[in-house]
């Protein structure tokens, strides 16, 4: 089958950009033809599926979106693939692959009383109902029961087009244990001593996985445990802003913010704790994929794995709504009970299910499923 993936921006260290080659990749490895539009591509191109850069340009990232659309629409009609497959929310896909969560949640729960008068809010809503409004022919891909969640009580006519998924983390990131040798390296190369706490976070977008709250918590610990701590994010943002935060609450060298990169398994046995308080996030595969390495978690309840660190009891959850006091408190606690309490070997024992694993698999499944289905409806 000609299957064409549609994806805004790919880069080697996003989530949404791993899953989508992961899946193409797998596609590809079954025998299809793989055809792939996008606006920008960061990293090596693939020797084995054809990407297209899509030759448009604007003065706005909305008119670059829909440009960017109607370009591809008319190559679609052209080139007739067997299934339109897109990882950003817009119309023309016959499926959808939800790396993000419900934006009109989001509208309604984080911004103010004018934000649906904003170009960007139409332009959002706009592509959000071409995928779920009730005259959408889309099927959408979900990861959490959380997310679905929010895409049906904004949506509730398309739940038989929504289809869960398992977790898809990387087996490479399960371990048996944890190295002290890879921790003490890792310690060296970051000027960390072994009796200093290392919090870690990972993600890009600093300000939807919520970096500002994570150095607040930082700043509010007690004397001697906060000049103990040494937090290291590594992501793909602006860090200019969180520099300058960190140095208002006087954690100027204790702040580290390194760029995305492949090694993160050796940070997650190098590190303490990790510390995840977005914002919003529909999975939010690194609670996961610490867990799996017996690195305790502390993250906040609107992540769609949240749900994953407390039934594996990996760590703790901050309750919804937030509070920054809630959060203040909790890694306090943890910090100073990480010898006492058993988040490390629970974790591991969590990793040892095959279902974690899976994602890629049942997606591929499920997206040739959806070709043969749209291939007989033709015909009929």
């Amino acid at each position: 089958m000609r299957l064409c993936f549609l994806i805004y921006h790919y880069f080697p260290f996003g989530g949404q950009q791993r899953d989508f080659f992961r899946i193409a990749e797998a596609c590809r490895a079954r025998g299809h033809k793989i055809e792939v539009y996008a606006l920008r591509w960061q990293g090596p191109m693939p020797d084995d599926f054809n990407v297209t850069l899509v030759p448009v340009k604007a003065l706005s990232r909305l008119s670059m979106y829909r440009r960017y659309t109607d370009w591809v629409a008319e190559r679609i009609k052209e080139s007739r693939p067997d299934l339109v497959i897109g990882f950003n929310k817009m119309p023309h896909l016959d499926v959808y692959f939800a790396a993000d969560d419900c934006f009109f949640h989001k509208a309604r729960t984080q911004r103010g009383p004018l934000y649906p008068l904003t170009p960007r809010f139409r332009h959002f809503h706009r592509y959000e109902a071409a995928v779920f409004d009730r005259d959408s022919q889309t099927r959408a891909l979900v990861l959490s029961p959380l997310q679905k969640q929010n895409y049906l009580r904004h949506y509730p006519n398309c739940a038989q087009r929504l289809q869960e998924l398992p977790p898809g983390i990387d087996q490479e990131r399960r371990i048996e244990r944890r190295d002290p040798a890879v921790r003490s390296a890792l310690r060296a190369e970051l000027g960390i001593s072994g009796d200093q706490r290392l919090i870690l976070q990972v993600g890009s977008g600093f300000k939807i996985k919520g970096v500002d709250r994570a150095i607040r918590a930082i700043a509010s610990l007690p004397g001697k445990l906060r000049a103990s701590v040494r937090y290291v994010l590594v992501g793909q943002d602006r860090a200019g802003p969180y520099h300058q935060l960190a140095k208002k609450l006087g954690l100027a060298n204790q702040v580290v913010i390194l760029p995305g990169r492949d090694d993160i398994p050796r940070f997650m046995v190098g590190a303490d704790l990790l510390l995840h308080p977005a914002y919003m996030e529909s999975a939010g595969y690194v609670l996961l994929e610490a867990t799996v390495s017996g690195l305790p978690v502390l993250t906040t309840a609107s992540c769609g794995y949240a749900w994953h660190v407390e039934q594996a009891q990996s760590g703790e959850v901050c309750s919804d709504p937030f509070t920054q006091d809630e959060l203040n408190a909790r890694l306090g606690a943890m910090l100073s009970n990480l010898e006492s309490a058993h988040w490390s070997e629970n974790g591991l024992a969590y990793g040892k299910q095959a279902e974690l694993y899976s994602l890629t698999t049942a997606a591929v499944r499920y997206i040739e499923d959806c070709a043969d289905a749209v291939k007989s409806e033709a015909q009929s």
